[in-house]
């Protein structure tokens, strides 16, 4: 049976509670990299030929041995990688890539700038994203990237090897993908989730649009994906620079905070079942929409940058610049305008161009090769995953048992692990004291002449005359 190592935060079928899902940060600062994470999990399990092992998201160079003897192959799904933010991650993965001696498959890698394309921000980075898809091409036939943009961006260095297929994410269910609108028109009533980041809400326009809709829809819900926003929720922590951001939905200010309007997910799963009781999404989230389109739920992305507005592109979703959208955008004009018919009925090429991408670099799927995914949902299905983050409102004994239940846990671990300290400083220092008794033993000249055998000869040598 082939194995292997994918680059994502944790299994899917890791259940991890909340505490110690924000304490370890599993999804690595945004939720939504366990979209396309699980995906591809998902799309690479094939029962009997192929076990799928997360790596915990960990770059280790010093592990590359390690990983040579025990994988086939190293997956690495990634989004919008090449950002000035990210250079130094890039740098160590391409570290660690140049050591290995197994394939590596990179999925959907994609180059951020603004809307206009204008790649201008990445030139001091190029250096950095030349070394790493170098590197990646010595290990696999080719490199698959989100969309155009990034297609056009690596092209122009000179690499030709380089696909466009999308993001994982929307291939979870295979070749399937039905979004219908369920009802005529959103009223008043309807639910809605709204999604966005701090850039988008503080900057971007998206703040008004928030407040709007939360006075003329009783039934919106806000659902942030920073470890920022989740923190904020269940924890009430501000202290950071990003947890200070009044604006977001997942303050303890916010009116929507206040009023159990914000949700946070741990789990793909919990997230995408949540999302079919909608009626509808929007927002700059590209992946909390991707979330409700797995769901059969319409959505439209507000693209604030070309990494949403490539993958949008590429896929057909609805979509329109956020800077174009004014103050008083209704989502129930959104719903309305919305056409899914290339989205679903060019679902099948775009799904068939992924598989093709994986064949040619070694991969096999569970949609060509396995069960469809069937016994991955199975396995999924039998687990129970903590419900969605909700905004920290009560007092309740439950409530406060949980959360202090597990602080008393991480006291009574920092404790041992004091006591284990100390224990060990004790052995340095009696085993310190012992070396200095030893040394002060041995007579003066001994250690002189020693030193004299060690260092002198060199030291004549240095201070000899050339002739």
């Amino acid at each position: 049976m082939k194995r292997l190592l994918l680059r994502s935060g944790k299994s899917p079928f890791d259940v991890v509670p909340v505490e110690e899902a924000l304490h370890r940060d599993v999804f690595a600062t945004n939720s939504g990299n366990l979209i396309f994470s699980d995906a591809a999990h998902k799309i690479l399990t094939v029962p009997g030929r192929t076990e799928v092992v997360s790596n915990g998201i960990a770059t280790e160079v010093g592990a590359a041995g390690r990983i040579n003897e025990e994988y086939d192959a190293f997956v690495v799904p990634l989004a919008n990688a090449f950002r000035p933010t990210f250079e130094l991650p890039l740098q160590r993965l391409t570290r660690l890539i140049s050591k290995l001696k197994i394939p590596v498959v990179v999925l959907g890698v994609g180059a951020q700038a603004g809307l206009d394309n204008d790649p201008a921000r990445l030139k001091a980075m190029e250096p950095t994203v030349r070394a790493f898809v170098s590197a990646v091409l010595d290990h696999s036939a080719s490199i698959g990237v989100r969309g155009e943009f990034t297609a056009k961006y690596l092209t122009d260095m000179g690499f030709r090897d380089v696909e466009i297929i999308g993001c994982p994410s929307l291939f979870m269910h295979g070749d399937r993908l039905g979004v219908e609108k369920r009802v005529e028109a959103l009223t008043a009533e309807s639910r809605i989730a709204i999604n966005g980041s701090h850039t988008a809400v503080r900057s971007g326009g998206l703040k008004p649009i928030i407040t709007r809709t939360h006075e003329h829809y009783p039934n919106l819900c806000f659902i942030g994906q920073n470890i920022t926003d989740a923190r904020q929720l269940h924890w009430r922590d501000v202290n950071s620079p990003a947890g200070r951001v009044k604006q977001m939905p997942t303050h303890p200010d916010h009116p929507m905070y206040r009023e159990g309007k914000a949700r946070v997910y741990i789990d793909p799963v919990t997230w995408i079942d949540d999302l079919k009781g909608y009626d509808f999404s929007f927002g700059s989230r590209i992946h909390g929409n991707i979330a409700a389109l797995l769901a059969g739920t319409p959505a439209t992305v507000l693209c604030g940058d070309s990494r949403t507005l490539e993958l949008c592109r590429y896929f057909e979703i609805p979509h329109r610049p956020l800077n174009e959208a004014p103050a008083d955008t209704d989502p129930a004009r959104l719903y309305e305008e919305a056409d899914f018919s290339a989205l679903n009925g060019n679902h099948r090429e775009r799904f068939d161009r992924f598989m093709g991408f994986l064949e040619k670099n070694g991969l096999e799927n569970t949609f060509t090769h396995g069960d469809g995914g069937a016994a991955f949902d199975k396995q999924l299905r039998s687990l129970r995953f903590p419900a969605g983050i909700r905004p920290w409102t009560d007092a309740d004994l439950a409530s406060l048992t949980s959360r202090f239940g597990w602080l008393q846990q991480q006291i009574t671990s920092l404790d041992a692990d004091n006591a284990q300290l100390r224990r060990e400083l004790a052995k340095s220092r009696a085993g310190a004291k012992a070396a200095a008794k030893a040394a002060m033993a041995i007579p003066a000249p001994s250690i002189y002449r020693r030193a004299r055998r060690v260092v002198g000869g060199p030291i004549r040598r240095a201070l000899k005359p050339t002739k």
